[in-house]
């Protein structure tokens, strides 16, 4: 099987300033991004960033980066950036692999690759089971609901599916996107001339235009826990924890 990794990767962030490269036990969070992605069998795994500060730390532990544009507002566009920088062909299998995962194993980046291929859609994606109700309630975990072939039917912010009774609640069939993609190169620049649809800007969720263009997103329960990602110093307390 052969694909790339490509990580967009902005220094920038709102909740935890310079987040991809606080400390986790002696390297960068974005070094243990980079490792699991270089673990996955990816025949190429590039970080994308427009920071010399993030460009020099990967340098130093051997990843290949490429400097792109400060102007992009998605690391899908980012990513674009990076195919023509590198003339990634075409029929190239990409991975989005997002900077602040550190916990993404390597076999779930290959899984998802895997599934792209298996599938014939035109995106592929992962998701796991909700935990409880409060984070079935939360505006910030994605929910999604998908048929027996994988294909998802919709992504929201708001509690998917809906249980007529609240008491009648039932993790067991609800799940949580994970934001991880797989996709051919060429797709990648095709979606970058869809205009955002309007389920995309009241939820926020760019994956919904490609639902609205009438394309397909596979999606399947991820092969292994996931961990979480890191946008709060909370957040990456329970990282160093977990990575102990």
């Amino acid at each position: 099987m052969d694909f790339s990794v490509i990580i967009p990767a902005r220094y920038a962030s709102t909740r935890l300033k310079a987040k991809l490269l606080q400390d986790i036990h002696g390297k960068p969070l974005i070094q243990h991004t980079y490792e699991n992605a270089k673990n996955s069998g990816a025949s190429s795994v590039i970080i994308a960033t427009d920071d010399d500060r993030i460009n020099n730390i990967a340098q130093d532990f051997g990843a290949t980066v490429c400097m792109t544009s400060s102007a992009h507002t998605s690391g899908t566009s980012r990513i674009a950036e990076v195919l023509e920088t590198f003339n990634i062909d075409d029929e190239q299998v990409v991975v989005n692999v997002q900077g602040d995962e550190p916990m993404l194993g390597a076999q779930v980046i290959q899984q998802v690759a895997q599934n792209l291929m298996d599938s014939k859609m035109q995106m592929a994606t992962l998701c796991e089971k909700v935990t409880d109700k409060a984070q079935y309630l939360d505006p910030n975990c994605v929910k999604v609901v998908f048929d027996k072939f994988g294909k998802a039917l919709y992504f929201s912010r708001s509690p998917i599916p809906a249980f007529r009774n609240q008491q009648d609640f039932n993790a067991e069939l609800c799940f949580k996107h994970i934001g991880i993609y797989a996709y051919h190169s060429s797709f990648i620049k095709q979606y970058l001339t869809m205009e955002s649809s309007d389920y995309e800007q009241v939820e926020k969720l760019e994956q919904l235009t490609v639902l609205k263009e009438g394309f397909d997103i596979h999606i399947s329960k991820a092969c292994a826990p996931v961990g979480f990602g890191v946008d709060t110093q909370a957040d990456l307390e329970k990282v160093r924890e977990a990575l102990v």
